[in-house]
């Protein structure tokens, strides 16, 4: 039995992410389309013959004890299997954190999938999904990755067909966005329209980037965007370089651009550089499963 794995824990933009409700106990009903991006963290885990999780990080401020959902994996997973040897993490960060690509949940998937490896648990998807829905909405797309429509609090899944190949510019501000404050502030009474989810499941079938682009809307937008004009300067930018789209992703802050050309997304990112509206820039992809 592998004694040591290194995983790759793969962030997430919505394609478009719409609130239907909000439920009596205070979650709210959405639908979204979830993509997989290239940009990832990277996990070592190493087994331990001690009955310990270890989790340490090359990033400075990120807590390595139960506040990081990477060590509540590892114990949800010890508990749950009465596992005795212990874990230890290393987790090398390169999603931007607090940015709306869930990062914390990718890293929380890879240690479920890390877990089951190490010590042979034989897990299916499906009962690691379920054990990862337990620790964040988000973390059972993180386990699926590729794209599909979330439903629900984000936990029923849909796979979908990966959408045409693009460039994606990536640009999180250095701001410092709140996701129970947006979803508290939005007033759904207030929208002046939602996004179209089932014309966005038709162009990715058949595979229309372009007209997919056209429909791509966050309505989260008009509560951070509003709060951080930031947003808004970042996407005209990317829009104005040539990107097909650009939007907010989750709750935000971190805007992406859809490019045909990565000319063209070279020219957005030197002249957000330039600006001084957003210190981490990455170009990226869509990632499949």
């Amino acid at each position: 039995m592998e004694h040591k794995l290194v995983l790759k824990a793969y962030g997430k933009i919505n394609l478009g992410l719409d609130v239907v409700r909000r439920l009596e106990n205070g979650y709210h009903e959405v639908r979204m389309i979830m993509q997989s991006v290239g940009l990832a963290d990277v996990l070592t885990m190493r087994r331990l013959s001690e009955d310990k999780i270890i989790v340490k990080t090359d990033k400075e401020g990120l807590p390595c004890d139960e506040r990081n959902l990477a060590y509540r994996a590892a114990k949800l997973m010890k508990e749950r299997y009465g596992i005795r040897d212990g874990v230890e993490v290393f987790l090398e960060k390169h999603i931007p954190m607090a940015a709306g690509m869930a990062g914390g949940s990718a890293d929380c998937a890879a240690v479920l999938k890390g877990m089951n490896e190490l010590f042979g648990l034989g897990l299916t998807l499906e009962k690691l999904q379920e054990a990862g829905v337990k620790l964040g909405a988000d973390v059972p797309f993180c386990l699926m990755g590729g794209c599909a429509l979330s439903e629900g609090i984000g936990e029923v899944l849909t796979a979908l067909k990966q959408p045409p190949e693009c460039v994606l510019l990536l640009a999180k501000p250095d701001i410092d966005v709140s996701t129970k404050y947006v979803y508290e502030n939005l007033r759904l009474d207030a929208l002046e329209g939602h996004p179209d989810i089932d014309g966005m499941l038709r162009d990715i079938e058949e595979g229309n980037l372009k007209a997919l682009c056209g429909k791509m809307e966050n309505v989260l937008e008009c509560v951070t965007g509003e709060e951080y004009p930031v947003i808004g300067k970042i996407e005209r930018i990317m829009k104005e370089a040539g990107a097909y789209q650009a939007i907010m992703s989750g709750s935000g802050p971190t805007v992406f651009g859809v490019f045909g050309e990565k000319e063209d997304a070279g020219r957005a990112m030197a002249a957000i550089r330039e600006q001084n509206l957003a210190n981490e820039v990455f170009l990226s992809n869509f990632q499949a499963v």
